[in-house]
């Protein structure tokens, strides 16, 4: 089935002003929201995948996290609808994401930690609501009138045990890879990564297969070969980030110190103010 069109209703007072992304589970649409007046994002499971029992109770999970979390860049979550037409409402965010502005070139030293300032203290912020958010990478930050915002709790839970593979490849912590118990190092390892790609406009690693990254192997390796030419200051926060072995990575409190400091160097222009 088709997404919906502009002007069709998604729930009481909602109207799509425009479809804007289609997954393999979800249909997002741009729509605007009677009763609070403004522009909206609505999250709603894809026709054919309505009386999926397992998209519906993620869809309404994330939408149950999203509302009861508020911090400056974290997407707010308004509401959550169960029903015929499952979905959850968010704030509209009206910039890009970082991957399409990586699209048009990496970013400064300074940009890049102001990057990593505002992602890091989101994440600090999730850790202590007792959650991990697993998929932190580009595509997931949007660049919100110079602020960063991250997006997407579908896979947010508790530190506990995961399959191998939760979250997205490119940007996966051993931890995650491999399967095992997982808690915020492995976000502070996905921060490392955006940080790396953001500075150096390439991924951390390719597409193919793992074999050649020792850092995701049953004895990780270091991943030295693997980081740009920085200021000292940036380069040993992804020194730290990136470390592969859990216990070795630093709290995003002492991340966050060291990112302070670069922080107050002048930012780039008008991305990340």
């Amino acid at each position: 089935m088709r997404p919906l069109g502009p002007g069709a209703r998604l729930g009481d007072g909602i109207e799509v002003i425009a479809h804007l992304a289609r997954s393999g589970v979800l249909d997002v649409y741009d729509a605007w929201c009677a009763r609070r007046g403004c522009r909206v994002a609505v999250k709603a499971l894809r026709p054919d995948r309505r009386r999926d029992p397992k998209a519906r109770r993620a869809l309404l999970r994330e939408g149950r996290l999203l509302s009861r979390l508020s911090h400056p860049h974290l997407v707010r979550g308004y509401e959550s609808h169960d029903g015929e037409r499952p979905l959850i409402v968010l704030e509209s965010l009206r910039g890009a994401t970082l991957a399409a502005l990586l699209e048009q070139g990496r970013l400064s030293a300074a940009e890049t930690a102001h990057l990593g300032l505002q992602v890091g203290s989101a994440l600090r912020y999730l850790h202590g609501s007792g959650l991990v958010h697993l998929d932190v990478k580009p595509s997931n930050v949007i660049a919100d009138a110079g602020a960063a915002k991250l997006i997407d709790l579908s896979i947010a839970r508790r530190p506990g045990p995961v399959k191998a593979g939760v979250g997205t490849w490119c940007y996966l912590a051993s931890e995650q890879a491999r399967g095992g118990l997982v808690g915020p190092p492995a976000d502070v390892w996905g921060l490392g990564a955006l940080l790396y790609e953001a500075f150096t406009g390439r991924p951390l690693f390719g597409d193919d297969d793992d074999a050649d990254y020792p850092c995701l192997q049953s004895r990780p390796e270091p991943v030295r070969a693997y980081r740009p030419r920085a200021p000292r200051a940036l380069a040993e926060t992804l020194d730290a980030a990136l470390a592969p072995v859990a216990a070795r990575r630093p709290s995003l409190g002492a991340l966050l110190d060291v990112l302070d400091a670069q922080a107050g160097r002048p930012a780039g222009p008008g991305r990340w103010a």
